[in-house]
């Protein structure tokens, strides 16, 4: 892949999206919002290409690192070719962020959020132009996931569509498209599935581990809800779940547990204990 592809927010979702497009041969540039982010940023991602060289002998780390650049000027999206939002799931800040990207960007240029939950439509309200955006949902963790949800807008134009799909094929994942609605299909589906579950063990029906064992051996999926909640991030999980409630109804009303053990800080995999104790994998 010979594209130059921007990534705005290099936390855990945009550094492994900006790993997977250096990946593809892609050069990519990334921007964070200062210069202690910037570092966190180019080590985060520094680790994913050592990580992935140590697994693939053919790759060469020096060479893919090079492609790399990370800096606070969204200027350095000037000439890209996709730029990808990846900043946390606030409908404001996200406006802000792709306001500044859509700004410098060239008129070619596609632009798209990996928002999981928010309007499409809503997003590309402030746009120059609306039908260049679109929404590309990653799932986490970015690298070792199959699937990017394609999200069409009303005014998304066929031709970038058609473009997001070869992007996301060059990554050697498989892209779904779907109408801009709450939640789109991932979202919606996902989110429900855990929420239920975290109400059954609200309600003392069985412990994490049992409710989990449920699905992964009565229904095949590979991880349970709760171990994935921990995993996605009880705090963003508790957002896109306040963002569904609100558009679809109290079916999405998030548990007061999920409330409280974000507001004590026990977010999953990331602060090291959710509904499952993570530090020894951290350590």
């Amino acid at each position: 892949m010979s594209e130059h592809v921007g990534v705005l927010g290099g936390g855990r979702m945009g550094a492994g999206i900006a790993h997977s497009f250096l990946l593809a041969g892609a050069r990519v540039s990334v921007v964070e919002r200062d210069d202690a982010s910037v570092d966190a940023a180019v080590a985060r991602i520094g680790d994913s290409i050592r990580r992935s060289a140590e697994r693939d002998p053919d790759l060469d780390p020096d060479e893919t690192a090079s492609r790399l650049r990370v800096g606070i000027d969204v200027g350095l999206f000037a000439d890209a070719n996709l730029v990808i939002e990846a900043v946390p799931e606030d409908r404001g800040l996200k406006q802000e962020a792709l306001a500044r990207v859509d700004a410098v960007l060239g008129e070619a240029a596609v632009l798209a959020s990996n928002t999981s939950s928010i309007s499409i439509d809503d997003l590309a309200a402030t746009l120059r132009d609306p039908a260049r955006f679109l929404g590309l949902h990653f799932f986490n963790p970015v690298p070792a996931s199959a699937l990017v949800e394609i999200v069409r807008g009303s005014a998304t134009a066929p031709s970038v569509i058609e473009a997001a799909r070869w992007w996301v094929q060059s990554l050697n994942k498989t892209p779904i498209v779907v109408r801009d609605s709450p939640g789109f299909a991932s979202s919606r589906l996902g989110v429900m599935l855990g929420l239920e579950a975290i109400r059954m063990l609200e309600e003392s029906v069985a412990s994490a581990e049992d409710i989990d064992t449920a699905m992964t051996l009565g229904y095949r999926h590979p991880i349970g809800p709760l171990r994935t909640t921990d995993i996605v991030g009880l705090d963003v999980r508790l957002g896109i779940a306040e963002e569904l409630a609100r558009e679809l109804g109290d079916r999405f009303a998030p548990p007061e547990l999920l409330r409280t053990m974000v507001a004590e800080g026990r977010l999953g995999r990331k602060s090291g204990e959710g509904f499952y104790n993570w530090n020894e994998e951290r350590s």
